[in-house]
């Protein structure tokens, strides 16, 4: 008698138990999966995202919140610089391109960013050469009201090349806030899948003169983007320039060892994560044997009469083993859309927040590891049964009930 009809009979029968056993190891597999994925994918993509710099040049106090304010348009900044700082960096020979940032204003919420031109027309995004483009429009003349906006803050906020804005004061929106000056869209950004999408970019000028702000805001700026000519030996230099030897200024160098702090920091969450997951494959795996344990009375008879039909009593055991493992990779099988589900969200929120594109469902051995591992425990949770199985007494159990 053939094992596959075997299972295939009994999964039929106990149907009910069956999807949501699977239910809960897909659930399961599926968050483990996704955990592992955006684990990797952002520590990666998150560290490889410095928009085409090395270093950030900023305020004394954390690194950190430093390359978070200036490179992720995250947190706020934790002081301001000189000009004449700007300028100093910007002379120095190991330093290749000096792009300074003023910030501190908003447009319903999305941060406004003064800079110069050569941010966009100097910058290079990555070892490939791509630069910043624009999908419409022009870059914004330095001495004008004028703004490009990123792809991402465009299209929220539904703003096109022509459009007016009324810059807000502060990081976080305020109605009572709103600034008298009004800036005109001149263009916008093709998407460059870095934070540069979710900001309204406007003149250096522009954030420096506004009204309303502390009039030293005129000589001063927020960060400055440093691109240095060499690698480490620069990098060294400068670090010793400024965070050894100097006290009123930071220099976070490299960007990506700074990022990779953070994601150190937030390695117990994924941990917590993981866990998580691994409950609920245990309790799915728990819930395999308790429900074909449970049924092995009813089933006594039944496999009594494939032995007498005979079925080796090897058999009988081993298909109770095969539905437990078909049960689970059911379930695995599952965990694929779990995960594509998972992905996705997550996919949006941290472009939504961040700017920055994760790769999504993308191939990774967790795909193939974490179903092979649920199939397994599968397995493994059928072992008391098959060996219930295996005992069952067939001159016992062909005898009618009365």
């Amino acid at each position: 008698m053939k094992l596959g009809l075997i299972v295939r009979r009994s999964l039929r029968q106990h149907a009910l138990s069956t999807s949501v056993t699977a239910a809960s190891i897909a659930l399961g597999a599926g968050l483990l999966m996704a955990v592992w994925m955006v684990k990797e994918q952002a520590g990666r993509t998150f560290s490889n995202t410095n928009t085409g710099y090395d270093a950030v040049l900023g305020a004394r106090g954390s690194k950190l919140q430093l390359v978070l304010n200036a490179v992720f348009h995250l947190e706020a900044s934790p002081g301001n610089l000189r000009w004449a700082d700007y300028e100093a960096i910007r002379s120095h020979p190991s330093v290749a391109l000096a792009v300074p940032l003023a910030m501190g204003d908003n447009y319903r919420g999305w941060r406004i960013v003064g800079t110069l031109p050569e941010f966009f027309t100097q910058t290079v995004l990555d070892a490939s050469g791509r630069r910043f483009r624009l999908a419409e429009g022009r870059w914004f003349d330095p001495t004008l009201r004028e703004a490009v906006v990123g792809s991402f803050a465009a299209r929220r906020l539904g703003l096109k090349v022509g459009d007016e804005f009324q810059p807000y004061h502060g990081l976080e929106f305020d109605e009572q806030a709103q600034h008298e000056e009004s800036y005109v869209v001149v263009g916008v950004l093709e998407p460059s899948n870095t934070p540069a999408d979710r900001v309204l970019w406007i003149p250096l000028e522009g954030v420096q003169w506004m009204g309303g702000h502390d009039p030293k805001a005129a000589t001063e700026i927020s960060a400055t983007l440093v691109k240095l000519k060499s690698g480490g030996a620069a990098g060294f230099q400068l670090d010793q320039l400024y965070n050894k030897q100097g006290e009123r200024l930071t220099f976070a160098w490299p960007i990506s060892a700074v990022v990779s702090e953070l994601f150190g920091k937030l390695a117990w969450f994924d941990r917590v994560l993981t866990l998580v997951a691994w409950l609920v494959v245990l309790v799915a795996m728990g819930s395999i044997m308790a429900g074909i344990h449970n049924s092995m009375h009813e089933r006594r008879r039944e496999l009594a009469i494939l032995r007498a039909l005979g079925a080796h009593r090897w058999i009988v055991s081993a298909a109770v083993l095969l539905e437990a493992a078909a049960i689970a990779a059911l379930g695995a099988t599952g965990g694929y859309m779990v995960c594509g589900v998972i992905l996705v969200v997550v996919r949006g929120i941290i472009q939504a927040e961040t700017g920055v594109v994760l790769e999504g469902l993308t191939w990774d051995p967790v795909l193939v590891l974490a179903p092979a591992s649920m199939i397994a425990l599968g397995a493994l949770a059928g072992l008391l049964p098959a060996l219930q199985a295996y005992r069952t007494n067939v001159a016992e159990n062909l005898v009618p009930h009365s």
